[in-house]
């Protein structure tokens, strides 16, 4: 996990990242960037998958069904941070974007992406207690939140002024901007189609979690 994190926050980090652009091109980058990553997090997953439950217990609420039921709610709500998030990038949306103006999920957050996998790890977090468990769990939330802050960097050294003006605008922490006043959410902005995209693929995992990954997400 430590591999994997320094790899893909460091590569990304904005000196670093403008300087191996500056000398192997944008493409070649972005090429060896999604190669690092995939050869530090498949063999992640593959580790994780062969000493699952390692190390000692910290706790133990998969017989709580208040906590169970819980971190499935987390769980809908990063299915659709994510579907909403890579869905409203259309045109339409950047250039309201650029011009100050949020739509949709983006009034929730401006970082849908890196808080649904945020909300991933802690969602297993809670319901894998074991120090193994939560370190490679809560590698996903280091991965959200630092990640998400990157991003914030990156944007206001290329974008200035216009993007430091949309973090004004806007929040990382979900809801946060809505309750401060910063925006208003209108019909409109409800993401219905990635509400339903995220109930029908939390069926699906709750269906076939025992198959692919392993435990019972109803418990037993």
């Amino acid at each position: 996990m430590a591999l994997f994190l320094i790899t893909h926050l460091g590569m990304s980090a904005v000196e670093i990242r403008s300087r191996l652009i500056g000398a192997m091109g944008r493409w070649l980058y972005e090429s060896v960037y999604s190669l690092i990553s995939l050869a530090t997090f498949i063999p992640l997953v593959v580790v994780f998958g062969h000493h699952k439950h390692a190390g000692a217990m910290l706790w133990n609420f998969r017989d709580l069904a208040m906590a169970r039921s819980l971190a499935w709610l987390i769980m809908f709500g990063s299915l659709v941070l994510l579907v909403a998030g890579f869905s409203t990038l259309s045109s339409a949306a950047i250039k309201a974007q650029s011009e100050g103006r949020q739509h949709g999920i983006f009034k929730l957050t401006r970082h849908p992406a890196f808080v649904s996998v945020a909300l991933f790890g802690l969602a297993h977090m809670m319901m894998n207690g074991w120090l193994g468990d939560l370190t490679f769990f809560g590698g996903f939330i280091i991965l959200g939140v630092v990640g998400g802050w990157h991003q914030d960097q990156r944007k206001i050294r290329e974008l200035g002024e216009p993007y430091l003006r949309l973090i004004e605008q806007t929040s990382f922490m979900p809801g946060a901007a809505l309750l401060a006043g910063r925006q208003r959410w209108q019909a409109d902005d409800m993401p219905w189609r990635a509400i339903a995209i995220g109930a029908v693929v939390t069926l699906l995992l709750i269906a076939f979690h025992p198959m692919f990954f392993g435990g019972y997400p109803l418990g037993g």
